[in-house]
C-alpha cells in the first residue's frame, strides 16, 4: 500500500520532503509499489500495524508499508508501527491487567456508572466506579454488580477523602476490604488518613522470593507536590503504629509497609471537572514526574512508581502530548460523562455534547463546603454555580440560619431551595441519620455547622438531579466538567460522535488512542523532512 508525497519545488499537493533532514536508511523498495492515490495515502498511514516507508517513485515521493529485498529505490523516511496498545507504560498495563494505558476516571454519584466500568473493562480498559457521594449500601450493590460482570477485573472504585465525614471514608474502606476490591482511585486527598493507609497495608504479603506482593493497589490523583510526595513514600510510621495497635494490620504487614510506596500510580490531575486546582498539565505533569524521579531514586521501589496524566485531555493531540511528556497512562473523565453508559440523565448528556471550552466555571463543593473548596462545573444552561456561590457568601457572613435577614432567607427559599428551610433541615436530619450520624450530632450543638448542612442539601441534591433528570430543576443541575470536554466537542464536530446518542465509551477511548498513535507516526515522518498536507496530517474520528 502506498501514498504520494511531493518533492520540494514541484507543484503537487500532498506531502513535502526536505532533503536536508534525510536519513540514510538501508532499506529499499520497488518503485512500482509507490502510488499517488489520496485514499491510499490515508490507508497506508492508518494501517498502524505496519511501518511506513517513504521513497521516490516516477510520480514523486510516496510511501509503502513493506520493503523489498531486491528493491531498487532508497527509503528516505520511516515511521514504525504503532498501535493503541503500544502507547504508555507496559508495567501499568501488566499490573492492572489491561490492554491499554487508559483510565476512565471516577465521577462521583455513580456518574462513572456500573455500565461504564463494565463496558470499558470488557474492552481492556481500566475504569473507576464513582462511589463518592453514594450511601454505603448503594456502593456495595454496585461493586457486586461489577464483580459479577468482571470477576477477574479490571476495575477500580473511587475512594474520596471526606474530612468533614470521616465515617464515610472509614465505612468505604471497610466495605472495600470485605468485598475484595483490589484497586481504588484515591481522590481529593489533602493528606494521608489512617483509612487509606489501612486499605493499602491490609493487602500486603510476602512472595516466596522475598518480594512484596501488593494486593491492594492505589491510584492517587494529586495536583500538589506535597500531597504527591505523601503517596509516593511509604506509609507514615505513626499511622502504621496506630493501625497495628488497633489490630487492623499484622506485624508482618507493618514491616512490609516500609518497602512499598502508598500508591502504585500517581495521576497528575490538571484542569479537570469536579475537584481541581486548575493546573495546566503542561506544567503539572513534568513537576510530578520530577518529584517521582526524586523519590524513586531515594527508595528504589520495585515495581517503580508511575505517573499518569488526567484533566485537560480531550483530543488525540493532548493525549499524545501527555504520552510524549512521559505519562505512563492517561485519564479521561469529562469526555466519558457525555457517553451513553454514563450515569447522567439524557438532558445532561445532551447539554454536555454542546459545551465549549469557555462554558465552565468554579463553584463551592458540597463535600468540603465549610473549607471553601471549589470544583469545576458547567455554567451553560444552569444557574447552579451562581446559586451555590450565593449560599457560600451567606455562610461566610452569618453564624446561623436565624441570623440571615428575613428578606434574604425568603429569597433563597423561593429561588434556590423552593422550600422552607425548617423543612429542609428535617430532610437533612433524615439523610445524615443514615449517611453519617456523627456529623449530625456535631451539627446539633453548632448553629454554624447546621447552616452548612442545610446549604449542602442543595449542593448535594443538585448533582443527583442532574443524574436522574429531575424535571423542573434543570437550571439547578450541578454538572462537573473541565474545558477538555469543549476541546473534544470541537474535535468531533461534523462527525458521528457529535451526536451524544452515538458516543460509546469504548469507541471514544479507541479513537483517542488510535488518533494519538497516528499523530505520533506523522511526527516521526516530520522529523525526517516529510511534511504532510493538512488532510493527511490530522486525525478525525471518522477516519
Amino acid at each position: 500500500m502506498t501514498v504520494i508525497i511531493k518533492e520540494l519545488g514541484k507543484n503537487m499537493s500532498n506531502i513535502d520532503f526536505n532533503n536536508a533532514r534525510a536519513i540514510d536508511w538501508a532499506w529499499k523498495v520497488n518503485a512500482n509499489d509507490v502510488n499517488s492515490n489520496d485514499a491510499q495515502i490515508k490507508s497506508a498511514l492508518m494501517d498502524l500495524t505496519k511501518p511506513v516507508y517513504v521513497a521516490k517513485s516516477a510520480n514523486g515521493f510516496g510511501v509503502v508499508n513493506t520493503t523489498a529485498a531486491t528493491g531498487e529505490t532508497d527509503v528516505v523516511a520511516f515511521a514504525q508501527k504503532l498501535t493503541p496498545e503500544d502507547l504508555g507504560d507496559d508495567a501499568f498495563k501488566k499490573q492492572h491487567g489491561v490492554k491499554y494505558a487508559y483510565h476512565g476516571g471516577a465521577m462521583a454519584n455513580g456518574i462513572a456508572s456500573v455500565e461504564l466500568v463494565v463496558a470499558l473493562g470488557k474492552a481492556g480498559f481500566l475504569c473507576s466506579f464513582g462511589a463518592a457521594g453514594l450511601v454505603p449500601d448503594a456502593v456495595e450493590d454496585a461493586i457486586k454488580r461489577i464483580q459479577a460482570e468482571l470477576p477477574n477485573g479490571p476495575y477500580a472504585v473511587n475512594l474520596i477523602h471526606a474530612p468533614a465525614e470521616e465515617a464515610l471514608e472509614r465505612g468505604a474502606v471497610e466495605r472495600f476490604l470485605k468485598l475484595g476490591v483490589k484497586t481504588v482511585e484515591a481522590s481529593a486527598y489533602l493528606g494521608l488518613t489512617e483509612h487509606i493507609v489501612w486499605y493499602r497495608l491490609a493487602g500486603l504479603s510476602e512472595n516466596s522470593d522475598g518480594s512484596v506482593n501488593i494486593g491492594n493497589k492505589v491510584i492517587a490523583k494529586v495536583s500538589r507536590t506535597e500531597v504527591g510526595r505523601r503517596f509516593m513514600e511509604p506509609a507514615p510510621q505513626k499511622l502504621v503504629d496506630k493501625l497495628l495497635s488497633q489490630g487492623k494490620i499484622t506485624q508482618a504487614q507493618a514491616e512490609l509497609s516500609k518497602r512499598v510506596p502508598m500508591a502504585d500510580d500517581i495521576t497528575a490531575e490538571a484542569d479537570s471537572g469536579g475537584h481541581t486546582d486548575n493546573r495546566p498539565f503542561l506544567t503539572l505533569l513534568p513537576t510530578i514526574i520530577a518529584l517521582r524521579d526524586e523519590v524513586q531514586a531515594q527508595y528504589n521501589f520495585s515495581p517503580a512508581l508511575r505517573v499518569g496524566a488526567g484533566g485537560g485531555i480531550g483530543t488525540p493531540e493532548s493525549a499524545l502530548a501527555a504520552f510524549n511528556m512521559g505519562s505512563a497512562y492517561i485519564v479521561l473523565g469529562s469526555v466519558n460523562q457525555a457517553c451513553v453508559e454514563a450515569g447522567a440523565s439524557e438532558h445532561t448528556r445532551k447539554l454536555l455534547a454542546g459545551v465549549e471550552m469557555a462554558d465552565v466555571t468554579m463553584a463551592p463543593a458540597a463535600d468540603m463546603f465549610e473549607m471553601g473548596v471549589k470544583l469545576q462545573v458547567v455554567k451553560r444552561g444552569s444557574m447552579f454555580a451562581m446559586r451555590a456561590k450565593k449560599l457560600y457568601e451567606l455562610y461566610i457572613n452569618y453564624d446561623s440560619i436565624e441570623a440571615i435577614p428575613a428578606d434574604e432567607r425568603l429569597k433563597i427559599e423561593k429561588q434556590i431551595f423552593r422550600a422552607n428551610l425548617d423543612d429542609v433541615w428535617a430532610g437533612t436530619e433524615a439523610f445524615f441519620t443514615e449517611r453519617d450520624p456523627e456529623m449530625l450530632a456535631r451539627a446539633q450543638s453548632s448553629p454554624k455547622r447546621k447552616m452548612a448542612l442545610i446549604f449542602r442539601w442543595y449542593l448535594g441534591l443538585s448533582s443527583r438531579w442532574s443524574n436522574t433528570g429531575e424535571k423542573g430543576r434543570e437550571m439547578d443541575y450541578q454538572i462537573w466538567a473541565g474545558p477538555s470536554l469543549g476541546a473534544f466537542n470541537s474535535w468531533v464536530k461534523g462527525t458521528y460522535l457529535e451526536d451524544y446518542t452515538r458516543r460509546y465509551a469504548v469507541d471514544v477511548a479507541l479513537h483517542m488512542l488510535k488518533g494519538a498513535a497516528y499523530l505520533q507516526r506523522v511526527n516521526q515522518l516530520k522529523l525526517q523532512g516529510v511534511n504532510l498536507s493538512t488532510g493527511l496530517a490530522g486525525y478525525r474520528s471518522e477516519d
